[in-house]
């Protein structure tokens, strides 16, 4: 059946073999595309599914600003500009894998340890559909469930966290789960492989010289803003792949990480962040490591103008998927629309 014969709501798709990929915008405006991450399809559309896009809609334990429960829909409308073939990983993300949109998944907004057990059975259940997580959060809390459900699959993992923020603190107000606390909280669970996690891009004022002695603790290297200045991207790579090695990896990216001249639209801006450029190439690192499932978290739209954050994390997800993806097998041309 053409495109022009077919109805409206049965749009063409890239495809290579039995992947269904997202919808081919070179043949579908797209502002006509699905409200799904990149067009791709819904987990009811697909048999199998090697990767898939969960977003959670849930920031109440944020310390400052609001609005990251938005997030998840944010990034998605973001993604439409994303497309089948990236060069610089030489990948394609969406085709030589099967990637499918969870959409959300419900978490009490006023209950938080009800929120942390629905997330952690969302994602479990996530889990025995597809091989692979990538989650659009949603506040940095998220994590901790997640990783409870990761754990139950994998075993400890190691995480590599992207961030302005260590998010290993105790807590405030008799609260222990925070948006800065799930780390503290998953090390202290034995979610973690205490010899190789790794914060990547953390800056500004910590409360005191005990909190850096304390992450050290909970099984954390850190390589501070400074560090890039002085070692630049290649020696933060070198690092972080060294203390990694071949061990389970879990990927968590706070967008503040982010200066805010790249990402304003997050709860706790930090002067002297990354650049978009600085984090992609990073990501684009982790290829070949034996990465478990990530999450893109603290994207709140409101603070955002012209989807400057959203953009910013869509592409996230692109180089995290593009990662994941095995190597194209055979001649670009098998490619298809249909």
């Amino acid at each position: 059946m053409s495109s022009e014969s077919r109805p409206f709501w049965e749009q063409p798709r890239v495809r290579i073999g039995d992947v269904v990929g997202p919808v081919d915008t070179t043949r579908v405006p797209r502002t006509a595309i699905p409200a799904t991450f990149a067009g791709l399809p819904r987990v009811d559309e697909v048999s199998q599914i090697d990767a898939g896009v969960v977003g959670i809609p849930f920031d109440t334990t944020v310390s400052y600003r609001p609005g990251a429960r938005f997030g998840p829909n944010h990034i998605r409308a973001s993604s439409r500009l994303l497309r089948p073939y990236n060069p610089e990983a030489d990948a394609w993300p969406f085709a030589t894998q099967q990637v499918a949109d969870f959409g959300d998944m419900p978490a009490h907004p006023f209950d938080i340890p009800e929120a942390v057990d629905q997330i952690e059975r969302g994602a479990r259940d996530a889990l025995e559909r597809s091989k692979r997580l990538l989650v659009l959060g949603g506040d940095h809390s998220i994590a901790l469930p997640v990783l409870r459900a990761i754990h139950a699959h994998h075993g400890s993992v190691a995480v590599v966290h992207f961030d302005a923020h260590l998010d290993t603190w105790e807590g405030t107000f008799n609260t222990p789960v925070q948006h800065g606390t799930p780390f503290r909280r998953a090390s202290e669970e034995g979610l973690l492989d205490l010899e190789a996690c790794m914060h990547i891009g953390t800056r500004g004022g910590l409360y005191g010289a005990a909190d850096m002695d304390d992450d050290r603790a909970l099984g954390f290297a850190v390589s501070r803003c400074e560090e890039l200045d002085l070692t630049g991207v290649r020696g933060v790579i070198e690092r972080l792949r060294s203390r990694v090695g071949e061990r389970p990896v879990y990927v968590s990216v706070d967008i503040d990480v982010l200066d805010p001249a790249f990402a304003p639209g997050t709860g706790t801006p930090e002067s002297g962040g990354l650049t978009s450029r600085e984090l992609l190439t990073m990501l684009r690192a982790t290829a070949g490591l034996n990465v478990v499932g990530a999450d893109i978290v603290e994207v709140s739209p409101a603070y955002d103008h012209a989807e400057i954050t959203g953009i910013a994390a869509a592409h996230v997800g692109y180089e995290l998927l593009s990662s994941w993806a095995p190597a194209l097998q055979g001649d670009a041309a098998a490619i298809r629309t249909r």
